[in-house]
């Protein structure tokens, strides 16, 4: 007469998956008391608040390998976690408590610089800042910066494709990486770490892991390009009549500055007039007021001289042409930190002024003007007295077009009232100028819906045979990117 089995060894339970982890990676990184998990279970907005079973904190990469096998065995979703810096809820675990957060901070090691290939090869819960430190030491340039860039993480920027100020001249967080890391979803180790830029040889499956925000597997570890540190950078603000003046202006500072041409910041008056009443020591940069302001920088490899040369024959013609109303070049390094301090403002501010209705969408530079004027409109005849808050990377197409409540309203009554309709309403417009309602703050579950209804069948089709072909037990970060 065979012997009865318990429960729990016939199903292997939560408890089981736990006792598994502390036993895998250490009891110290396997986090379940409320108070240690808390931190990891809120979105950087405090929109989404979710539970789960653990926070788990491997170590290496093989640790992370165990954990996946894990949650295989055991049927756990796991939600990767990088700095929990998100917008969209992509690092989020759902309210089931029946998912592991696998926070990646304790893979912190710059594993190597190699100043002859240009490359840094770096794990995925290194912060951007301390990238950025470390290639400035090897007398290198690592470009990418965001205004979270002291908390996020590498692993974090590659899973979302992060951009932030210096795209147009150096590319995305996928133009920045030449090779991957990463944990499949069976609990193996796929080591991509090659910092070639050609490599002809099969399916791009870095680009495949760039951008899918942990729903295909775990990215461990990333080489990253560097850059030579540019002999000088030249900042500027120009006040502008409109976002048509803004295009033109911009077409006249490529046809100047070229690849020097290192950001170019679309900033409307209400932005910074916001940013100066919630923090009044940031003053606006000019005596009157301008409908738009641009921000622009141009780092040059020659000398100081030869950029600020070139920055005084730009603004000179835009100014004679009437292109430009105004205009200030930053006479030294404090004066140029000050200007990106109101443009890095401009989100603290929006916070400060109360709940509001953010989108970070994109559209086709040319396209830019237009649409910010026929949306503005048709906000403004649903909403009466909304105020917008338009701010964002005009070089790349990036705008950050965020609807504040009317002055005086209750923030969260409008939110509820008006988040939907206003949402379709950006969204519409996004889609009719054949833009992305996504540009580089990722899908996450914030806009799952949204991105289904706007895709077309065959593209939401391919994405799903990616997702099941890679992940077929739906265990890497349900319910992001795909609903």
């Amino acid at each position: 007469m065979s012997t009865p089995t318990s429960a729990s060894a016939a199903f292997p339970t939560m408890t089981d998956f736990v006792a598994a982890c502390r036993d895998a990676i250490g009891a110290a990184h396997v986090l379940t008391d409320a108070n240690d998990t808390a931190a990891y279970l809120t979105d950087w907005r405090g929109r989404y608040t979710g539970a789960a079973c653990a926070v788990l904190r491997p170590g290496t990469s093989h640790e992370v390998a165990a954990l996946v096998r894990l949650a295989v065995a055991h049927r756990v979703p796991l939600v990767p976690q990088g700095g929990n810096t998100g917008l969209a809820g992509g690092a989020t675990p759902d309210a089931s408590g029946k998912q592991a957060v696998v926070s990646l901070g304790r893979l912190n090691r710059v594993r190597e610089i190699d100043t002859h290939n240009n490359t840094i090869t770096v794990e995925a819960g290194v912060v951007l800042a301390e990238v950025q430190t470390r290639a400035r030491d090897a007398g290198r340039l690592f470009p990418l910066s965001l205004a979270a860039e002291g908390s996020c993480t590498i692993g974090g920027n590659l899973a979302t494709n992060a951009g932030g100020t210096a795209v147009l001249r150096y590319g995305n967080a996928r133009e920045l990486c030449l090779g991957l890391e990463v944990v499949t979803p069976q609990g193996e180790i796929w080591d991509g770490l090659r910092g070639l830029r050609k490599d002809n040889t099969g399916y791009d499956l870095r680009d495949l892991y760039v951008g899918a925000e942990g729903t295909l597997g775990i990215i461990t570890a990333a080489v990253m390009k560097l850059h030579p540190l540019p002999a000088a950078r030249v900042t500027a603000l120009a006040g502008l009549a409109s976002p048509h003046a803004a295009l033109d202006f911009f077409a006249l500072a490529g046809r100047y500055a070229g690849p020097l041409l290192t950001g170019f910041e679309l900033m409307s008056d209400f932005c910074l007039r916001l940013v100066g009443k919630r923090f009044p020591q940031l003053r606006y940069p000019f005596d009157a007021s301008h409908a738009q302001i641009v921000l622009l920088e141009l780092s040059d490899s020659e000398s100081e001289e030869h950029a600020r040369g070139l920055f005084e024959r730009m603004t000179e013609e835009a100014l004679e042409s009437g292109l430009v109303e105004d205009a200030v070049v930053a006479e030294n390094l404090a004066q140029s930190r000050a200007f990106w301090d109101l443009r890095e403002h401009i989100p603290l501010a929006q916070a400060e002024e109360g709940l509001n209705i953010k989108h970070d969408i994109a559209v086709p530079i040319s396209r830019i003007a237009t649409f910010i004027e026929e949306t503005d409109a048709a906000i403004a005849a649903s909403v009466p007295g909304a105020r917008m808050v338009t701010f964002g990377h005009l070089g790349d197409g990036n705008l950050h077009y965020n609807v504040q409540a009317p002055e005086g309203g209750d923030p969260k009554a409008f939110l509820s009232q008006y988040q939907e309709t206003l949402n379709r309403i950006v969204y519409d417009s996004v889609h009719k100028h054949h833009g992305s309602l996504s540009a580089e703050h990722g899908l996450g579950q914030l806009k799952v819906g949204a991105a289904a209804h706007y895709k077309s069948p065959v593209e939401l089709a391919l994405m799903r045979a990616v997702k099941s072909a890679l992940d077929p037990l739906g265990l890497m970060n349900p319910g992001k990117v795909l609903g």
